[in-house]
Formats: structure tokens, C-alpha cells, sequence
């Protein structure tokens, strides 16, 4: 090998070495300074509209995308010679639809779903070995998949008091006497300070937890 080449292959190994420790060291940095997880989602206060009494729904002409005031009639049900009012339980946006005008509807029946677009958050699920590292108010940045170049800000507000698989429909059985340990997730509610219209409940998020 002449002199030129084995210097070109000194260089490039010693470039690899410190490619490897740079990203160890920012692996580390990050490791020990932030909890990451992209198993996270927008959500909001949901609320439903329901029917009053059983009857022909009247005045019914909300749309998916209205915004509603508490307490706000939206519609009337006639019922035999009564009219009764349909009100919505909360402030919030009509996000979906489940009735139209003049159709007959039953008592307690779901005429639209309401959420709270100006108080959304983020639901993110974390490994049980990180939720000691971490607490109610420390700063997090959020990107949502619906709008992935920006960073959100938001703390956390509240950690679960059980793992999700607490409230499994199907809890695990161990009827063999073989255990195999699965690490568990808790959920975290967390805010999200001025989100964009781009932001919309249910959209995958990636949240990055200062410790």
C-alpha cells in the first residue's frame, strides 16, 4: 500500500472513531437529560350531544366544524304535544354528526360529539422504568405529525396511578405458572400550549420530556 493511500485510510478510520463517539456522547447526553416517546396523541375533552326524550328532531342544524356555547339549544324534540330543547353540555366544536333534521330519535340517543378544541393536550405513554425520572410540571417539547415542523411547547400535568394494562379489556392470564415480564406502559396527560389549526385530535405526536 503507498504511503498517500494509508494515510487516506488512517484518516477515514480515525473520522469513523469519532463519528461513533460523537453520536455515543449525544446518545448519552440525550439518554440522561430527556425522556422521548412517539407513542403519543392529541386529544381533548369530549362531550356528547343526546336527546332528551324520544321524538321527531327539530331545528336540528349543527354541522361537523360549528362551535357550540354551553348550555346552548342546538335543536328541540317534539314530543307528542311537548317540545323539549337539545342542549350541548359544554364549549366545543362539532367534530361529528350522528342525526339529521326530522328524524325520529329515542331517548338518550347521540345526536354529535363535542370537543374542546381550545384546551386540547397530549396523551403519551411511557415505560414504567421512566416515571421516576420525571414529574407533574416538567417542560416538554411536541411535535405533532400533522404539522411536523414545529415544536410545541407543554409540561405535564398529571401521571396515571395504574398501567394501561390495569384497564385492559382482556388482562393477561398465567395460567401455565411461566411469566414472562413485559414492560408496562403509563399514561401521561400533558398540555400543549398554542397549538396551530393544523393540530387535530387524534393525530400522532412525538414528545421529548425534559428530566
Amino acid at each position: 500500500m503507498s504511503k498517500g493511500r494509508l494515510i487516506i485510510t488512517n484518516l477515514i478510520g480515525i473520522l469513523v472513531v469519532f463519528a461513533l463517539v460523537a453520536g455515543g456522547g449525544y446518545y448519552y447526553y440525550q439518554s440522561e437529560n430527556y425522556v422521548k416517546t412517539d407513542e403519543a396523541k392529541v386529544a381533548g375533552d369530549i362531550e356528547q350531544v343526546v336527546a332528551p326524550a324520544a321524538g321527531q328532531l327539530k331545528e336540528w342544524n349543527v354541522q361537523e366544524g360549528n362551535t357550540v356555547s354551553k348550555d346552548a339549544v342546538v335543536g328541540k324534540v317534539l314530543e307528542g304535544e311537548n317540545t323539549v330543547s337539545v342542549t350541548s353540555m359544554m364549549k366545543g366544536t362539532i367534530v361529528k354528526k350522528q342525526a339529521n333534521d326530522h328524524q325520529l330519535v329515542q331517548a338518550g340517543q347521540v345526536l354529535a360529539q363535542t370537543i374542546d378544541m381550545d384546551h386540547l393536550y397530549i396523551t403519551a405513554n411511557l415505560k414504567e422504568t421512566e416515571i421516576k425520572d420525571i414529574e407533574t410540571g416538567d417542560s416538554v417539547d411536541i411535535v405533532v405529525d400533522g404539522d411536523p415542523d414545529t415544536t410545541f411547547e407543554g409540561e405535564i400535568e398529571e401521571i396515571g396511578y395504574a398501567t394501561n394494562s390495569v384497564f385492559s379489556l382482556m388482562p393477561q392470564q398465567n395460567s401455565s405458572g411461566n411469566y414472562t415480564k413485559v414492560t408496562q406502559k403509563v399514561p401521561v396527560k400533558i398540555s400543549l400550549k398554542d397549538p396551530s389549526d393544523k393540530v387535530l385530535p387524534g393525530m400522532n405526536a412525538e414528545v421529548k420530556i425534559s428530566k
